[in-house]
């Protein structure tokens, strides 16, 4: 039996979606490999969280879509970041490093003596 896959943190779905589109446009089930792949297989994406989000972050602006055909000539709905959603993700990194750096500042903290 391999690894267990890493559950998100919460508020982390849409910082990987952005980072994922980063270096261009991408259909759903790539940005999930995109995603996996860059984890190595530790981070997952069900469609069940994928869609709804991408559905948000196109209604905020972050993201535009267009259908175009994909890599098996199916028909598949493109997603890119503009230029708002390039700030948001330049924004959710700097906020991710501040929470990496607490959590991390939390985890070697040293237990108190008795």
């Amino acid at each position: 039996m391999g690894e267990p896959k890493s559950e998100l943190l919460q508020g982390t779905l849409h910082l990987l979606i952005l980072k994922a589109l980063e270096r261009g446009p991408l259909h759903g089930y790539a940005i999930v490999r995109r995603i996996e792949d860059t984890s190595d297989a530790l981070l997952s994406i069900e469609e069940g969280s994928l869609y709804p989000a991408l559905h948000r972050m196109e209604r905020r602006g972050w993201i535009e879509s267009e259908w175009g055909a994909s890599e098996a000539n199916r028909r598949a709905k493109y997603y890119e970041l503009t230029q708002s959603g390039r700030r948001q993700l330049r924004d959710e990194l700097v906020a991710w490093e501040r929470s990496r750096t607490a959590i991390e500042s939390v985890l070697r903290a040293q237990p108190r003596s008795a």
